[in-house]
């Protein structure tokens, strides 16, 4: 890659990846609710479910969802019901993880698969394949492999980064939403962001 294409390539990874997203969302709220070590599964979680997405639509999966209606309508589905759930498991938890911990839990595989049913995530991988993997003609350009390597180290570091950082400021906000219905509302109003969200995945 020129100097010029990896300078557009930082870029665009910094505004897409610290954007607010569903995978920041979650990270500030399982962190508020259950500390920062018990967000980590999840931060980690979401660049290697990214990378592998990633490296696939470099390969042709990307080609192949949106070659396929069907398959892509599926994946938009499903992804859109998954964060709904997550939306109304969270919105109704009030109590930290101590005390109710299997109302908001996200495990590592769990983290991993959101990111094959997270339009926004199918959107950054799809546009990177575009825009640095292939040409304009829908060819592969120069190195294909090379690039694909370099885009997905560049996100694996931006992915972790990015949600660790919003997983501290959740952890931050832990002791002050330990008192009275603070936490209920924090919950509820990240429970909205994601619902939000969902309803935007419809619309794309």
């Amino acid at each position: 890659m020129s100097p010029s294409e990896i300078t557009a390539l930082l870029l665009f990874c910094s505004a897409m990846s610290f954007s607010p997203g569903p995978n920041t969302t979650l990270s500030t709220a399982l962190a508020a609710n259950g500390g920062l070590r018990r967000a980590l599964r999840f931060c980690f979680a979401v660049p290697t479910g990214w990378t592998v997405l990633m490296a696939g639509s470099g390969l042709g999966l990307g080609a192949l969802v949106l070659g396929v209606p069907a398959l892509r309508w599926g994946l938009k589905v499903a992804g859109v019901a998954y964060m709904l759930w997550l939306a109304w498991r969270l919105a109704r938890s009030g109590e930290l993880v101590q005390v109710d911990e299997r109302r908001l839990r996200v495990t590592f595989w769990q983290g991993v698969g959101l990111q094959f049913l997270n339009i926004k995530a199918w959107m950054l991988a799809l546009t990177l394949t575009a825009g640095w993997v292939v040409n304009a003609a829908g060819q592969p350009a120069s190195n294909p492999g090379q690039r694909l390597a370099i885009i997905c180290a560049v996100m694996l570091l931006f992915a972790f980064t990015s949600n660790f950082a919003y997983a501290l400021v959740g952890s931050l906000l832990r002791n002050w939403l330990a008192h009275g219905r603070r936490l209920l509302w924090f919950n509820r109003v990240l429970a909205a962001v994601l619902a939000g969200t969902a309803a935007w995945m419809v619309t794309v």
